[in-house]
């Protein structure tokens, strides 16, 4: 959003809610407005209580006058209700996760009674996300991922543009202080508990960088050689990637920039080998010549098991040494910001070439 903020540094913003001073200067540049849920009862960051009311909200804003319309979605966003003669491009990161291909997982942690009323309301979210998905010009998705996702969830079709990761702000570093590197929300899909427990009785270290719920837990299961860095300014990221030996990556996203930000720094990623990571990395089993690393950025594994991890880290420590960090970075630069900007602003102009195009083709029926 920021990278499309530069783009058009005149554009509006509508959103659910606003934290202040929680987006870059560049965002908060822009004219801002926010739903009725941005003055509901609570601290503004447990916006999320509110889910139900979300579908709600987001069909408020009034959008007459515009150009166009970008909406940015993972949840309700493409349910903005926009006017007939505008056009409205969706970039979707993921259809809703909890309604659609990660329901099982997210119901799993209920008990009998409130996993029943939550299915209730994700089944209502579902239709309803279904229903809106049509009033959408154009989707474009964050990764071939979620443009499969799509079409199972919304039967439509997308073009692949994939997020930019500004790899200016990183160094290609040889450096190695002979940790692994965690840098992740900590919040339960994200599965890192699953790193947690494959460092338990291996002789390396492990640090995790990020905060969120699950730390406490995390904390509790935590060995000796596994620390935590609960905030990180994005310098002290970039430093805690630039001298890392490797990045962990335990969980399955819809595309995944931390992996990305790790080889523009030059380090390799230990994945799981399911989602955006098989699109930003390039293991071991893809590179030219089987058994070398060749144009390796990285390993896989294949299964969200401790033991799996373990696996693939110690098989990455006897080889380790063979990895390119320019490797890595060269293959960060296919997702660099500047590419990104190019590919959606000429997106942008077809999208409403095509529309104004389509709309004067019906106005001539009509008039015939």
């Amino acid at each position: 959003m920021e990278a499309v903020c530069e783009l058009y540094p005149d554009a509006d913003i509508f959103t659910l809610v606003h934290i202040p001073a929680s987006i870059s200067k560049t965002i908060e540049s822009h004219e801002i407005t926010t739903s009725y849920i941005q003055n509901l009862p609570g601290n503004i960051r447990h916006f999320r209580r509110y889910l139900l009311l979300f579908p709600h909200a987001i069909q408020q804003f009034d959008l007459s006058g515009y150009d166009c319309v970008l909406s940015f979605s993972h949840c309700v966003a493409k349910g903005v209700k926009v006017p007939k003669d505008i056009p409205h491009i969706c970039y979707c990161h993921t259809p809703i996760r909890y309604a659609w291909h990660m329901r099982g997982e997210y119901l799993n942690k209920f008990g009998h009674l409130r996993k029943y009323i939550v299915e209730i309301a994700l089944d209502y979210l579902q239709k309803w996300d279904k229903k809106i998905s049509m009033g959408v010009t154009r989707y474009i998705a964050n990764s071939e991922n979620v443009r499969k996702r799509i079409r199972i969830a919304y039967d439509r079709d997308a073009e692949v543009i994939y997020p930019p990761v500004d790899c200016e702000r990183f160094a290609v570093s040889d450096e190695d202080d002979g940790y692994y590197l965690i840098v992740s929300a900590l919040v339960p899909y994200k599965r890192i508990e699953i790193a947690v427990e494959a460092f338990t009785g291996i002789d390396l270290k492990l640090v995790i960088v990020g905060n969120g719920p699950e730390l406490g837990r995390l904390n509790k299961m935590a060995s000796n050689n596994v620390s935590f860095i609960e905030c990180a300014d994005d310098k002290e990221v970039a430093e805690y990637m630039e001298k890392c030996r490797a990045l962990i990556f335990p969980g399955e996203e819809d595309f995944g920039i931390v992996p990305l930000e790790a080889q523009a720094c030059g380090k390799p990623v230990i994945a799981f080998g399911k989602g955006g990571a098989l699109e930003t990395v390039i293991g071991l089993n893809h590179s030219q010549n089987k058994g070398e690393t060749a144009n390796a950025t990285g390993v896989f594994f294949y299964e969200q098991h401790p033991q799996a991890l373990q696996n693939a880290i110690l098989r990455f420590e006897r080889i380790k040494d063979q990895f390119s960090p320019h490797k890595c970075r060269d293959n960060a630069i296919r997702f660099n910001r500047f590419v990104y900007q190019r590919s959606i602003k000429k997106h942008i102009q077809t999208v409403m070439a095509d529309f104004e195009h389509e709309s004067l083709m019906a106005e001539q029926e009509i008039r015939l």
